[in-house]
């Protein structure tokens, strides 16, 4: 039986790039960060679907991560065929990345991983201890219980800019998704094999991890550096699992980096 199609936003035309946002949350995450890099004539095909189960997407029987990989690997097909395509993975978004690569390497002409879930199990995970580098106490207190207890489960930044990023970005799929397709995949989160086996992955990489960051970390990132030798790898300091909306300046010049390399290696 045919899988349903996942519910996708796209912008431009050129180049596809494919955005994997985290868990559990939906597409937002990524358009949110990405749309502002990109100029109107741009030549990069921006591609950002909701994963099964989450945002807008049905779930379509899905019961963890190898079969959201599955649906990830026949949306590619489905929306890219066989053309080379550059890959933007978010936490959850970066360890299907890392999979996909390894099925797809030599289609991939460059992976960004932000924040990536490196390991599965929470609790083998080397975390920071919990740390708010920008706190506004004043700023919490106003807000719906609710919402403040969503925005500081992650926020090292408290900030009114922040928090209209994360209303913004991040709120939007909380609110959204099968919550019977998310407790599945929660069950069977870890894929069963190393995901980096073979070849390192030689196209240009940027792995960005924040300093703060109590949900993923940042040590464990390092480990994937040798995997990927045309790498940038880079620890935020004021910054968390957001770190994207909470140090975007800095977020935004290193993906514009990591763009120009790719644009770099398409002309030697």
């Amino acid at each position: 039986m045919t899988a349903p199609a996942l519910h996708v936003v796209e912008h431009g035309s050129g180049l596809p790039l494919l955005a994997l946002h985290g868990f559990p949350v939906d597409h937002h995450v990524m358009s949110g960060c990405l749309e502002p890099i990109f100029g109107p004539d741009e030549a990069i095909r921006r591609i950002y679907p909701d994963l099964p189960g989450l945002g807008a997407s049905p779930a379509g029987g899905v019961s963890g991560t190898r079969d959201v990989l599955d649906r990830v690997d026949a949306f590619v097909d489905e929306a890219i065929g066989d053309e080379p395509f550059l890959l933007v993975g978010e936490s959850y978004g970066g360890y299907l990345s890392r999979a996909l690569v390894q099925r797809r390497r030599e289609q991939v002409r460059g992976l960004a991983l932000i924040c990536p879930m490196v390991v599965a199990e929470a609790s083998g995970r080397a975390l920071p201890a919990r740390t708010v580098r920008r706190a506004d106490p004043e700023l919490v207190a106003a807000l719906d219980p609710a919402e403040a207890a969503e925005f500081t489960d992650v926020a090292v930044v408290e900030s009114t800019a922040a928090l209209e990023r994360f209303r913004a970005d991040v709120a939007p799929g909380l609110a959204s998704g099968d919550r019977a397709a998310i407790t599945r995949i929660r069950s069977a989160y870890a894929l069963d094999e190393p995901i980096e086996r073979g070849e390192p992955f030689a196209a240009p990489t940027l792995i960005v991890a924040g300093r703060q960051d109590w949900i993923v970390g940042y040590l464990d990132q390092w480990h994937l550096v040798e995997h990927y030798p045309a790498a940038s790898f880079a620890v935020l300091d004021v910054a968390g699992h957001n770190l994207q909306s909470e140090r975007p300046a800095l977020f935004e010049a290193l993906v514009r980096d990591w763009l120009d390399r790719v644009a770099d290696e398409q002309r030697v």
